[in-house]
């Protein structure tokens, strides 16, 4: 018997119900957590058309490479201000923990985003 793969989001749903969907653009973010927990599936399972046409297209680099050695294990919600369906702005601060090179290490972030017409874009963000 296989396992169900769970999202790499954190919300314990099976990847296929909660954020493959956001990926494969079938169903967009309705809150800017909801993109940014998104955004730290598609690092995890290494999408990154995903990551590039979530990002603002005033901020967005050219192109992204992730290294294939770093392994997202989990995200940590600290705080969130604005960002739900009906705000144009928000802020996502964030605790992501990985494992690279057989250390492991997190990266804090207090991530802003911008909503155009229904679609939630990150734009950029502060590191801790």
């Amino acid at each position: 018997m296989n396992a169900i793969p769970l999202c790499p989001c954190g919300l314990g749903e099976p990847l296929a119900d909660c954020c493959a969907p956001l990926h494969a653009d079938k169903r967009r973010a309705a809150t800017a957590e909801q993109l940014m927990r998104s955004r730290y599936s598609a690092f995890a399972v290494g999408d990154v058309a995903y990551l590039l046409n979530t990002w603002c297209p005033s901020t967005r680099p050219a192109d992204l490479d992730l290294d294939p050695e770093q392994r997202w294990i989990r995200l940590d919600i600290l705080d969130r201000v604005g960002g739900g369906p009906f705000d144009e702005e928000g802020t996502v601060h964030f605790r992501a923990h990985y494992r690279l090179h057989g250390q492991v290490g997190s990266l804090t972030e207090n991530s802003r985003f911008k909503r155009t017409g229904k679609t939630w874009y990150y734009v950029d963000g502060d590191h801790d």
